[in-house]
């Protein structure tokens, strides 16, 4: 097919029932939870202001930044302009504006508080980012340390250790016990380190394709529950999460049931996702929310009965608020706890491993040299 023929066809195409797609399609990362805070904070004071929503999509539509997002507002901006609501415009870029986002519109639009809903979804955004980036820095800076840990160790007994080895072949001396172990475990590496290596990358990569699997994400999501220290923090920030997104749900008037389905799937976490799915059923079919909750032992004890206080004061949504305060106040606390107990522990495991690999290196000499002096 001639290319004159192509662009023919993908001319048509762009008129045609697709163009939509054709129209919105942009090149690019999607927008980060960052830039959707600073755009919904903009979008709120503009609201507020009094300006027509025609106009505040325009001008943030034409914002430097990300160009999705660009595409995805200008987008909205002519659904609007042709007769169609701001959350069926959302709808149509699920990877820009999640259910949670949606909805909110939806529920503001109806009762006329589009700026009161954007001011309740800045903060919600911004609070999610908040937690994200706490979560973050628990689990990278751990795993960082290990890796650059794993990787002088494994350059010591590549490189050094062969140098040691054959010195020691040439003096003809008795290795002790330390200086074998770790002639051994050189050799391992020498041998056998590629296959090491490539059995690591196969095993990490089938590990990501069953956690892909429900079987296997909701194994290794209770397993992370379980962990000593971790699983804790993890408690605390699915408490966080769900306090927050469901009270921000149900105060911006969005129904208990749909507000429980929406975080049940924003939750991140299978075995979160199955007791909030539970807590939905229960719900729907009369029961508190307080008892599958209690039943599930998934959220923290406390948290379940300030919930339960807000459900019988008729204050739920304010309750969910003040528990979301305080769960991420505590993630922040228990963050730097942890970054404070683990740094000097792994640099003083580090150390000792390092310095228990040239100690050993050195032992057949100071042997060597204890009996020369003798």
């Amino acid at each position: 097919m001639s290319t004159p023929t192509v662009w023919r066809r993908l001319r048509a195409a762009a008129g045609g029932p697709d163009r939509d797609r054709l129209r919105t399609f942009q090149i690019g990362g999607n927008p980060t939870p960052r830039d959707l805070a600073v755009f919904t904070r903009q979008f709120s004071v503009m609201i507020a202001s009094g300006l027509p929503l025609l106009e505040c999509l325009e001008i943030l539509g034409s914002q430097p930044g990300n160009r999705k997002l660009a595409a995805a507002v200008q987008d909205i901006r002519r659904e609007v302009e042709a007769g169609n609501s701001l959350a069926e415009g959302m709808r149509r870029h699920p990877r820009v504006f999640d259910d949670v986002y949606t909805r909110m519109v939806a529920a503001g639009e109806a009762g006329g508080v589009l700026d009161t809903i954007f001011r309740r979804l800045s903060t919600q955004i911004e609070k999610s980012v908040k937690l994200r980036s706490a979560m973050r820095s628990a689990m990278v800076y751990p795993a960082a340390v290990v890796a650059i840990a794993g990787g002088v160790v494994t350059l010591i007994l590549w490189r050094v250790v062969p140098a040691f080895t054959e010195l020691f072949a040439s003096m003809d001396v008795a290795l002790p016990l330390p200086t074998r172990i770790v002639i051994g475990a050189s050799a391992f590496i020498g041998e056998f380190g590629l296959f090491v290596l490539a059995g690591s990358v196969v095993g990490g990569l089938l590990l990501r394709s069953w956690h892909g699997t429900p079987r296997g994400r909701a194994a290794l999501d209770a397993g992370v529950l379980r962990l000593p220290v971790f699983g804790i923090l993890v408690r605390k920030i699915a408490a966080a999460r769900f306090t927050r997104t469901t009270g921000t749900l149900i105060a911006s008037g969005v129904p208990i049931l749909d507000a429980l389905d929406v975080t049940a799937r924003t939750s991140g976490n299978a075995v979160v996702e199955a007791a909030v799915g539970d807590v939905r059923m229960a719900v729907e079919s009369g029961r508190t929310i307080v008892e599958p909750l209690q039943e599930s032992g998934v959220f923290p004890g406390m948290a379940v009965r300030m919930i339960g206080v807000g459900e019988r004061t008729g204050a739920l949504s304010d309750m969910l608020d003040k528990i979301a305060d305080f769960y991420e106040d505590e993630v922040d606390m228990a963050t730097a706890d942890l970054m404070t107990a683990v740094e000097p522990m792994m640099m003083a495991a580090l150390g000792v491993l390092v310095g228990g690999i040239v100690v050993s290196m050195y032992m057949p000499i100071f042997s060597l040299v204890g009996r020369l002096s003798g």
